[in-house]
């Protein structure tokens, strides 16, 4: 006999499954990074305005990018990131009598080399002079993780100014 019905653990099974949905319906206001969940899309659990086709990032918001910054902290903060969205890297160009600390993008080939601020394998995708102005823009293509850095000055950037920080952009679901 697989299950006989006994009156006494009724009950306990009624409340057991009330106390379940009544913290499932705990996080039904939760704020996830900078943006909140939509209301209309529960109880589902995609993400919130999953029709909107891209957002735009300004790397750093308004202290853009510069040495000190703690950018895994700002990303951590702005998350979630969604395939398509834009990331705007700002930064002063070097100045024309050789002074002020120049800043670059890279793109790290994988984990080890983001963590270790090995720029060996890693790609340039903007030189220190197109930071200036509306910035360097990079589109999320591919939900995949991105790493980035600064390659300046042989990695010190990277290494001891905070300069670098991961994205994985999610898939819009289209619900």
């Amino acid at each position: 006999m697989a299950f006989a019905y006994n009156a006494q653990a009724f009950p306990l099974l009624a409340l057991l499954f009330s106390s379940m949905f009544a913290i499932g319906l705990a996080n039904y206001d939760f704020n996830w990074g900078s943006r909140t969940w939509n209301k209309t899309n529960f109880p589902y659990t995609h993400p919130p305005n999953a029709t909107q086709t891209s957002n735009r990032f300004i790397v750093g918001g308004s202290e853009n990018w510069h040495y000190g910054f703690n950018y895994m902290d700002w990303a951590r903060n702005n998350t979630p990131f969604f395939v398509n969205d834009t990331l705007v890297f700002k930064y002063d160009p070097p100045n024309a009598n050789g002074t002020g600390f120049p800043h670059s993008v890279y793109l790290f080939s994988n984990y080890w080399s983001f963590i270790k601020c090995d720029f060996r394998k890693a790609k340039r995708i903007a030189d220190p002079s197109e930071g200036a102005g509306e910035g360097f823009e990079f589109v999320l293509k591919k939900m995949q993780t991105y790493y980035f850095g600064c390659g300046e000055h042989k990695g010190i950037h990277c290494k001891t100014g905070n300069m670098k920080f991961a994205v994985m952009p999610l898939k819009h679901w289209g619900f």
